[in-house]
């Protein structure tokens, strides 16, 4: 049976002890990095099925970390963070983190956030019988293998839960979704304090697509978002 393999970076070697052995208590196998670069190169360099990151962390910060991570690779990513604002955690969630949690905190909690991650990456990632077509309208190309986004022969460049909202409206065009409905879909949790996500990510998803006109995502007034492809 394949271990699995969980990144953790961050300056503070207490914090990152304290962190491996709680995870390794559950079973799992740890890697620590002090730095930015050095996380990159782990997860070059290594099979990585989750990574811990610190955003506060010398030659590279977690957000720039994730953002080559996410250049190759789909590993859920959670951010640690002495940051409370709303602001700092919809930041790290729309650059492409899974998850956010504010220092200080309870070990045990960061174990079940991990735990939560991966049966949700497990989940997604196992083979399924249900067959996911490439969608096509108005000009996109939307395929859920390659998780690719194509418009007018132009790609798309997504992070994973933008490609998640665009796939699901997109599945179900007309169909009205409420922003808590995409947020437990897309995330697989319940709905909780960052309402704004959903919001944030909608606003970078129509960003990315030109859509300042709202052609392909129409905002449906207190009730939530459709696709209009």
């Amino acid at each position: 049976m394949k271990r699995i393999t969980i990144l953790i970076a961050d300056d503070e070697a207490e914090i990152a002890d304290l962190i491996a052995m709680h995870l390794e208590k559950e079973g799992y196998y740890t890697i620590k990095v002090s730095d930015g670069a050095a996380a990159v190169h782990a997860v070059q360099s290594h099979s990585i099925d989750l990574a811990i990151l610190d955003i506060m962390m010398p030659k590279l910060d977690g957000h720039e970390v994730t953002r080559q991570i996410r250049e190759q690779h789909r590993m859920p990513i959670i951010f640690l963070s002495a940051k409370t604002s709303d602001l700092d955690k919809i930041t790290g969630l729309v650059i492409g983190a899974d998850d956010y949690l504010t220092k200080p905190f309870n070990p045990m909690e960061l174990v079940a956030r991990v735990n939560a991650q991966l049966r949700r990456s497990m989940y997604l990632n196992q083979p399924s019988t249900e067959n996911k077509s490439v969608l096509e309208a108005g000009g996109l190309i939307i395929d859920p293998d390659r998780h690719t986004v194509v418009q007018y022969g132009r790609t798309v460049e997504l992070t994973p839960k933008e490609f998640d909202i665009l796939y699901l409206l997109a599945c179900h065009p007309s169909k009205v979704f409420s922003a808590e409905h995409i947020f437990q879909h897309v995330w697989g949790e319940s709905y909780y304090e960052s309402g704004n996500t959903v919001m944030v990510h909608i606003r970078t998803l129509r960003k990315k697509l030109g859509d300042d006109k709202n052609k392909y995502i129409k905002t449906v007034w207190g009730v939530g978002y459709t696709f209009n492809g």
